[in-house]
């Protein structure tokens, strides 16, 4: 009874709702600015990079660590 109660009170309260005058939609005024675009690119010949290498002794050092973790259920258990 009572979810039967709740379920009619809820779709009471949802009519109500969409019963309630909603608010007309305002008209916003536009306002329009001209651009001006002076754009400078200069050319600079002086490129630095400075790039960082890791060196690893073997191949794939990181991927393979990542690879053989254990965890605490690994451990065979002794009947």
């Amino acid at each position: 009874m009572k979810t039967v109660l709740t379920f009619i009170f809820i779709i009471f309260i949802g009519a109500i709702a969409m019963a309630q005058d909603a608010s007309k939609e305002v008209k916003v005024e536009t306002v329009t600015n001209g651009v001006e675009l002076n754009i400078k690119i200069e050319k600079s010949t002086t490129i630095k990079e400075n790039t960082v290498a890791r060196v690893y002794k073997f191949k794939n050092t990181r991927v393979k660590k990542e690879l053989t973790f254990e965890t605490k259920r690994n451990n065979a258990k002794i009947a």
